[in-house]
């Protein structure tokens, strides 16, 4: 499994720790073969983003592109991107910044993978994250 991970901004963040996140929430749900990529970027990009693809003139703390297509086999499983803006990451971090930024990870990790708490609702949103989490 790919998780590619690029970081545009000044906010210290271990990448490989996030990275290892990702690796094993992929290999819980069954999807060694998938490929991520992560975008930490600041809020002035991540409300650029934002207004083109929400029609929303302001910063977010997350945001998920899954891919339309995708090859499959051999060339593996595209999920898509998500973007993460770090200075919203560190306004609302409660039990701090690398934690809450794996947090959006699997966040919009969920989206990817097709699940949606507006429709789903929060219960079944936080079940799908258990299930991403847990060692069981």
């Amino acid at each position: 499994m790919s998780v590619e991970i690029t970081d545009e901004q000044d906010i210290p963040i271990d990448i490989d720790c996030l990275r290892s996140c990702l690796q094993r929430a992929l290999g819980r749900v069954g999807m060694p073969d998938a490929e991520v990529s992560v975008l930490l970027t600041g809020d002035s990009r991540m409300a650029e983003l934002n207004q083109t693809y929400r029609d929303l003139p302001e910063t977010t703390d997350v945001l998920s592109f899954p891919m339309e297509d995708n090859l499959g086999e051999p060339f593996g499983y595209l999920l898509g991107d998500i973007v993460i803006s770090v200075p919203t990451a560190r306004q609302q971090a409660a039990e701090g910044l690398q934690n809450e930024v794996e947090s959006l990870a699997l966040h919009g990790l969920l989206h990817l993978l097709g699940h949606d708490h507006e429709a789903e609702g929060w219960e079944s949103w936080n079940i799908a994250l258990k299930e991403l989490v847990s060692d069981e």
